[in-house]
């Protein structure tokens, strides 16, 4: 099992930054591919970006490429997720997620998800 916690949201107001954590316990950290999702109201649940267990690799979807970055620190369990220029647009609950893997499913598919965490973002 693999037990993960976000934290780091809030309200904020168009083009502010936020930086978005997600604890990992449990399980070895640096075996697992990491994600954030995002998910809004009546919406979808959509992905913002995932890495690779050892870090080397990023994917981001043309809404996040420029803004935002995926990391992770494997020594002390944690992925981050920096978000720059946000926009209302990027209101959501963010999520984050642990695949069994070291390379991150072209899917959803993901072993194990946290509560998430909220952004607001005003205009």
């Amino acid at each position: 099992q693999v037990q993960l916690v976000e934290s780091g949201g809030g309200l904020v107001q168009t083009g502010d930054s936020l930086r978005l954590s997600c604890a990992a316990s449990g399980r070895t950290f640096g075996n697992y591919a990491m994600a954030w999702f995002r998910q809004a109201p009546g919406k979808e649940r959509e992905f913002v970006a995932d890495i690779t267990c050892t870090g080397s690799t990023r994917r981001y979807p043309d809404s996040a490429k420029g803004r935002f970055t995926i990391s992770r620190d494997n020594a002390k369990n944690t992925l981050f997720l920096q978000m720059n220029s946000l926009e209302p647009e990027d209101t959501a609950s963010y999520y984050c997620a642990a695949y069994s893997g070291c390379y991150p499913p072209r899917t959803d598919e993901y072993d194990y998800w946290g509560q998430g965490t909220q952004v607001t973002v005003s205009s």
